[in-house]
């Protein structure tokens, strides 16, 4: 057994270390690990790792897998982590590079042993989402017990151990920042062992969980914002690595980016980002947080193209900063948003960043300006704001020696009395507010008094140090109402703070971790919400759900819910002008003339309204939809052409065991008071014990009546309908 854990490690290890101190070429470094494997090798009693429990659950696995029977003859990498800790997730490019350049055939296993901070984590499915997110592609065991975290005493996310063909520990690793002892380490066990003759190469059973997804419009939406006149939302589709900007229909206009990772300035199309998160946009200026490339990003939508304005591309550990942006590295930035400078001229002159990676806030300069208890600076200049850099929960009236603790949401408020960055802190469960008068960093709610405790978290509604959150990502800030909602992403909630009254409390989910869009805000539920925007006008709220996978709608007058669907351009043929329409029309699908036409009820609404229509139909019995035909819905409105305009008149259906959601936006100017749309369907399906095949349709007819009072914003039409058997 391991004696002491990792403590039997230290003497021999740290007499290594400080040897490698002194080597000057890679051959002395090399000879240096190789003799201490052969000190290591040739213990009376090897410090082993005992076994993990048989009945603890993996991933990317095709079953359990023992460390002393099927990992006998492998040198492991054993990576302690927690999936919200952001040392772990800057780990994870070194783990990749290493099980890129060795394979099991070479040797060599990496296990993720997932012990987890926050209850949220221990959750399996929560894990999973976590490993596609950051593309873990190694065997992960869910240890929620921390089992073998407390057996070996490791102290600290993250920690790396590494084993040899016997399970016996040889090396480990504490936090970040290790990469070329990593690789130096593995790569002389490896060479040790294998002259010994004791490497297998025998494959271990891996089952990549990311193979069995459907593919979904959007992949853990990280953040979400609107434009200033409230008609284009922008979306950071974080796991395709690509920024969206839609209509508020969903409908979308611009895709940049994706679907897979990379660095790359230049037009849209050929433009690449890394599991961007926050974005910030002004007219036609959208600024990215591109989080795993350690950049921010600015896109032109005018020009169509993507440039760098800020970090080198490299995790950078500079905690104070003040280079031009384009040579002043950063890390893991994670939410952007404007404001103004206390000197400059020109309004959103200055961008403030949640540097998640140094546990601090930043300000990228985009015209001359002073800071609070700053100096004048020039434009382009990056610069540390507030937070000394160490993990804390430490409020200060000095921004320099307050203490964050992995920043992740920023929201402003810049009206008196406020006139402050909200923050969502997540490590420390909190929401801070930084003065833009004079930098002092305050409390407002989670967490507790002792600035070193970072797992005072919990669920609970109250004011100021008695609220509890669990990793708040998101903050956003009602100008209208005065108030500030927050995405409490572990407790799968939004809640609403009275900044006055320090009162938080539960506005929408029931802190169950599922997909339910209910008959009210607290019936309905979310999965790790992570981002969240308000209107101008107060009236809608956008949820980025991200382990969703979806963009969810709040209308905070009505209390209705729903989803946002995106609509990729392709499924949709969106005429521009009538000429275009009519050629669109023609093209339309025919009805059989035995298709029933569905007189709905005549529906109240106003120019600019959305429409729903939740089109739910069901084949007869032992029937099944013939995917290879064209299955589709289309819009129409014979003497109404005019609703028609800038559209989407049609779409695929692929599956009818859902709903296909049809969107539909009135246009600003109405020509007339009463309209008539047809919502028509055309199916194609088989009988399950013959060859036969049937085309069906169906036609809903729904009257609009046009008020110039405004309805709500966001109505629903269930359309239902069950074909029968012939």
């Amino acid at each position: 057994m391991a004696a002491g854990g990792l403590a039997g490690l230290l003497p021999a290890q740290t007499q290594l270390e400080y040897a490698l101190l002194d080597a000057d070429t890679p051959q002395e470094k090399e000879n240096l690990v190789y003799q201490y494997l052969k000190k290591m090798d040739s213990r009376e009693r090897d410090l082993t790792v005992p076994e993990l429990g048989g009945d603890l659950q993996w991933l990317n696995t095709e079953g359990p897998i023992s460390l002393h029977k099927d990992l006998c003859g492998k040198v492991v990498v054993l990576d302690f982590f927690t999936y919200c800790c952001i040392n772990c997730l800057h780990l994870l490019p070194d783990l990749h590079a290493l099980e890129h350049q060795y394979s099991d055939k070479d040797g060599l296993i990496i296990v993720g042993v997932h012990s987890a901070k926050f209850p949220n984590e221990k959750v399996l499915d929560n894990i999973k989402s976590a490993i596609l997110r950051y593309n873990i592609v190694h065997p992960v065991v869910n240890d929620a017990d921390a089992t073998l975290w407390h057996e070996l005493e490791v102290s600290c996310w993250p920690t790396l151990v590494i084993l040899g063909p016997r399970g016996n520990m040889l090396f480990s690793l504490v936090g970040e920042g290790h990469r070329e002892k990593l690789f130096l380490f593995t790569s002389i066990t490896l060479k040790f062992y294998k002259e010994r003759g004791q490497i297998k190469d025998n494959n271990i059973g891996i089952k990549l969980y990311r193979d069995s997804l459907p593919p979904s419009p959007l992949l853990f939406p990280g953040k979400v914002t609107l434009d200033n006149s409230g008609e284009r939302l922008v979306i950071a589709d974080t796991g395709h690595h690509r920024i969206l900007v839609t209509q508020k229909n969903g409908e979308i206009l611009h895709i940049i980016g994706g679907p897979n990772s990379g660095r790359r300035d230049g037009r849209f199309s050929e433009a690449a980002f890394n599991s961007p998160q926050g974005i910030a946009i002004k007219n036609n200026v959208i600024y990215v947080a591109d989080t795993e490339n350690h950049l921010i990003r600015k896109i032109d939508l005018e020009l169509e193209m993507v440039t760098t304005v800020a970090g080198i591309g490299i995790q950078g550990v500079d905690k104070e900063g003040g280079a031009k942006g384009e040579e002043q590295p950063i890390s893991s930035p994670w939410d952007v948003v404007f404001g103004n400078s206390i000197s400059g001229t020109q309004e959103d002159n200055v961008l403030w960043i949640a540097m998640a990676g140094t546990h601090q806030i930043w300000a990228l300069m985009l015209e001359d300006g002073k800071l609070p208890k700053g100096s004048d600076l020039k434009k382009g200049v990056c610069l540390r704001f507030a937070g000394s850099g160490n993990e804390e929960n430490r409020n200060n009236a000095y921004p320099h020696k307050a203490g964050f603790a992995q920043p992740s949401g920023l929201s402003l408020a810049s009206e008196e009395p406020w006139n402050c960055l909200f923050v969502a802190d997540s490590e420390s469960s909190t929401v801070r507010t930084i003065s833009l008068k004079d930098g002092a960093v305050k409390h407002l709610v989670g967490g507790e008094r002792d600035p070193l405790n970072l797992f005072a978290f919990g669920d609970v509604d109250g004011a100021g140090i008695n609220a509890k959150l669990q990793h708040p990502l998101g903050v956003t800030w009602d100008k209208k109402r005065k108030l500030l909602y927050v995405a409490d992403s572990y407790n799968h909630k939004i809640k609403v703070v009275d900044p006055k009254m320090k009162n938080c409390a539960t506005l929408a989910g029931t802190g169950e971790a599922s997909n339910v869009v209910g008959s009210s805000f607290t019936q309905s539920t979310f999965n790790e919400p992570g981002g969240l925007c308000v209107e101008g006008n107060g009236r809608l709220m956008y949820v980025a759900d991200t382990n969703n996978h979806q963009i969810k709608v709040l209308d905070l007058e009505t209390k209705i819910l729903s989803m946002l669907p995106i609509l990729i351009p392709e499924a949709c043929d969106v005429p521009d002008n009538l000429p275009l329409q009519k050629d669109k029309i023609k093209n339309l699908p025919k009805l059989p003339k035995s298709a029933p036409n569905i007189q709905l009820p005549s529906l109240t609404v106003a120019p600019g309204q959305t429409i729903q229509f939740l089109l739910k139909l069901t084949l007869p019995p032992d029937s099944k939809l013939n995917e290879e035909a064209p299955n589709s819905w289309f819009i129409t409105a014979e003497d109404n052409t005019w609703l028609l305009q800038g559209q989407c008149l049609s779409g695929e259906i692929k599956d009818v065991s859902s709903q296909t959601i049809i969107p539909f936006q009135l246009p600003m100017s109405c020509l007339s008071a009463e309209a008539i749309l047809a919502i028509k369907a055309c199916l194609y399906y088989c009988s399950k014990g013959s060859s036969a095949c049937m085309m069906k349709g169906i036609s809903f007819s729904q009257p609009l009546q046009i008020a110039s009072t405004n309805q709500g914003s966001l109505t629903q039409v269930e359309l239902i309908h069950t074909f029968l058997t012939n």
